[in-house]
């Protein structure tokens, strides 16, 4: 007996799926290099924070402004180095054994601790949305895997410190600087630069106006990490 075919409907739809694939393929990477080079306009969760302001009755508000990373304090790139990843400059995107301390962390206790490196978090915030599915993990994976082969080190941070959430509707280090203290981020102090640091992981439920003494303490932390480090040069000792 002969294989039935499969009934051209079938077939379509798994036509229509393989170009689909492809296309998502064919377009994630062509944006990859398109950023890049060119500023990024808007991201996903700038997209979803409006709707959610929307649907609570409140104004848009989202603030933004794109700046080159010659025009960030080094101050603030060294303090969300120390802050989120100190591996930042050696790893592929990933960092093994915070991942590892990471899962052996979550299996004790209930209180979730996150492994995710400035790659993950730019990839996440440029492409993806909120969220701790399998899903949506997978295609972090696969977008921080893009941006470490096609985008240098400066760049990723450039691209972070340029869209990262910093308050209700604040993104970015210029817009940041801007809101909260009246001035252009080339300008922050090690001060102000470690506070914006130390509310990153929850920028809409700390803020650095009024820190709370938790927020104040991980802030003396990340200054010592600064001081420590010995230097706010990163890339420019990474090149010698």
């Amino acid at each position: 007996m002969g294989l039935k075919k499969l009934p051209i409907s079938f077939r379509k739809v798994l036509n229509w799926l393989k170009w689909g694939i492809l296309l998502f393929f064919g377009l994630s990477i062509l944006s990859t290099i398109l950023f890049a080079f060119i500023p990024v306009p808007f991201t996903p969760l700038m997209g979803i924070r409006a709707t959610q302001q929307l649907i609570d009755g409140k104004e848009v508000a989202v603030y933004k402004q794109w700046v080159p990373i010659e025009k960030i304090s080094p101050h603030l790139q060294l303090a969300v180095v120390c802050a989120e990843d100190q591996k930042y400059l050696d790893h592929f995107g990933f960092d093994v054994d915070a991942i590892k301390k990471a899962l052996d962390h979550n299996k004790e206790s209930k209180r979730v601790r996150g492994a995710s490196t400035i790659s993950q978090q730019t990839a996440k915030n440029l492409f993806l949305w909120p969220g701790r599915s399998w899903i949506r993990k997978g295609m972090e994976v696969y977008f921080t895997l893009l941006i470490e082969a096609f985008w240098s080190k400066e760049r990723i941070l450039e691209v972070y410190l340029n869209v990262a959430e910093m308050g209700n509707g604040v993104y970015g280090a210029e817009a940041a600087s801007l809101y909260y203290y009246g001035k252009n981020a080339d300008k922050l102090t090690r001060q102000q630069a470690a506070l914006l640091a130390a509310c990153l992981p929850s920028p809409r439920k700390y803020s650095p106006v009024k820190p709370s003494r938790y927020i104040s303490g991980r802030q003396n932390w990340i200054l010592r990490q600064m001081r420590y480090w010995g230097s706010s040069s990163l890339f420019d000792e990474k090149k010698d």
